[in-house]
């Protein structure tokens, strides 16, 4: 909406107006100022990572990460795929504010102004990039003149570091590009310690997205592996989920993709791939110890969105189901209490939270235009904080797919608008406490009425924020006419925007 606009206008130029300030606190503080080192992998979902449970996977980095911060284990991206999930972490709002999305468009300028490597870097913060960049801010292209240090790139970037112009230089030791960000890291690291500013490093690792595409060095690793398969593997557990999910690409790939008739080869090459960034986060923390800083950098590792493996008889990501919204959260902080105790938190969290986590690490000011929590509460005092309920959005891909889901800490919600002659609006409604694999929809059963009545009016809570503060451009005003329960289905578009 226009009052939106007009809202980031003024939060813009009062950062502006007090830019000279800040660097010049920043000038006598930076010694105090922990770095920041923010790692995040590509449609890698929790049942690739040892601490999450799944024993047939390699991962001693990520799992020693795990024992020294904290694990999160209802941690959510608010959408589910990597342009708008992106758009979500460096903004700390939701999509339908940042406005930028696959077939939706991109991001415009002022809303980047107020994203956290810009913010860092005016504070006096060495920032620094390599990766998937996943967006297009209008006016500036991948921006890599807001980062003191640059190794991304744009699109999906490519497995083969020699054809990531920015990375080049690190192809003859590291020919595939998951390893050459573990270098590109050293380096930033090594750079900034001799010249005395704190930093923050953001990786962004093409792994383990499709087209599969392991290192070969790590090929020994599950040579010959037999996995085991979730408990909700297959067609026989997605009969109770909506026509409308099953619209999309993600019903068809899993016959695609092999993981009906080839389920350990599938895997073996996606564990593979995430074993590879796994690698890369132990020459990371390496260099830290090595450069004697390990005591005063916060390392956060995360995913941009899960994956679905074969769950509920899917495949790939977008969808509400818990296979691609939760995503594995390992946030080490060396200066918390709670570091080295093994604790996990329960609360639940998003990736809107990162850009003020980020900002509150770095001792900045939140902006108000921002959705998200700090996680900095959590990470010292993993009992206090978190979202009471948050949204999860799609609105890319088929039309009948676009949704807007209400989460808690122990519900999940989903109103699958869209009706024509073969299906109907349905709703879904998950116990995830009870039922963490989402094998009963309670939305159908009458004992849990009071349950889908709180469910709702929260869900309205959500699509009413939706209606006042979404953008009014790139095509996110008409959701709020789409996914209200009380407009009758007639009344609402039918025109697709494949």
């Amino acid at each position: 909406m226009r009052s939106f606009k007009i809202l980031l206008v003024i939060v813009s130029c009062v950062w502006l107006h007090a830019d000279f300030a800040v660097k010049s606190d920043a000038a006598d503080s930076t010694s105090s100022k922990p770095n920041i080192v923010f790692l995040f992998a590509d449609d890698q979902c929790t049942y690739s990572v040892g601490c999450y449970g799944n024993k047939d996977v390699i991962t001693p980095n990520m799992d020693e990460l795990a024992r020294d911060g904290v694990v999160f284990d209802r941690h959510y991206n608010t959408t589910a795929i990597c342009m708008a999930s992106r758009s979500n972490v460096f903004t700390g709002m939701y999509e339908y504010k940042t406005g930028c999305n696959f077939t939706h468009g991109d991001m415009h300028a002022d809303v980047w102004k107020l994203s956290y490597p810009v913010l860092l870097r005016k504070a006096g913060y060495l920032t620094a990039f390599a990766g998937k960049f996943g967006i297009v801010v209008q006016g500036k292209g991948l921006c890599e003149d807001d980062f003191d240090f640059w190794g991304g790139g744009p699109g999906q970037t490519n497995y083969a570091t020699a054809k990531n112009q920015s990375m080049q230089k690190y192809a003859k030791e590291y020919p595939h590009s998951t390893l050459s960000y573990g270098a590109f890291g050293r380096d930033v690291i090594r750079q900034s310690v001799q010249q005395g500013k704190p930093f923050c490093l953001s990786i962004s690792f093409k792994a383990p997205h499709k087209p599969a595409t392991p290192d070969p060095r790590f090929d020994d690793v599950y040579k010959g592996k037999q996995f085991t398969k979730p408990a909700n593997f297959g067609r026989q557990y997605g009969e109770h989920l909506s026509p409308q999910s099953k619209a999309g690409r993600q019903y068809p790939r899993f016959t695609e993709w092999n993981y009906d008739t080839d389920y350990d080869g599938e895997m073996a090459k996606y564990h593979q791939q995430v074993h590879g960034v796994d690698v890369a986060v132990g020459m990371i923390r390496d260099e830290l110890k090595a450069q004697g800083i390990e005591d005063n950098t916060v390392v956060i590792y995360t995913s941009d969105n899960g994956y679905i493996c074969g769950s509920h008889g899917y495949g790939s990501k977008v969808l509400p189901m818990e296979e691609s919204s939760r995503v594995p959260l390992m946030i080490y902080d060396p200066r918390s209490p709670a570091s080295g105790k093994q604790i996990r938190c329960g609360q639940l969290t998003g990736n809107i939270d990162f850009a003020p986590t980020i900002l509150e690490l770095a001792g900045l000011p939140i902006p108000p235009n921002m959705d998200g929590d700090s996680l900095v509460e959590l990470i010292h005092s993993p009992d206090a904080g978190g979202h009471d309920q948050m949204s999860f959005i799609n609105v890319y891909g088929p039309l009948p797919t676009h949704s807007l889901s209400c989460l808690t800490k122990r519900y999940k919600y989903t109103y699958w608008w869209y009706g024509d002659d073969k299906m109907e609006p349905v709703e879904e409604l998950f116990d995830l406490e009870n039922d963490p694999l989402e094998l009963t929809n309670l939305a159908t059963s009458p004992g849990s009425a009071p349950i889908l009545d709180d469910m709702r009016k929260r869900y309205d809570v959500e699509l009413e924020k939706w209606k006042k503060e979404a953008v009014d451009y790139n095509d996110y005003q008409r959701y709020g006419i789409l996914f209200d329960r009380n407009i009758p289905p007639e009344n609402k578009e039918r025109n697709s925007q494949e």
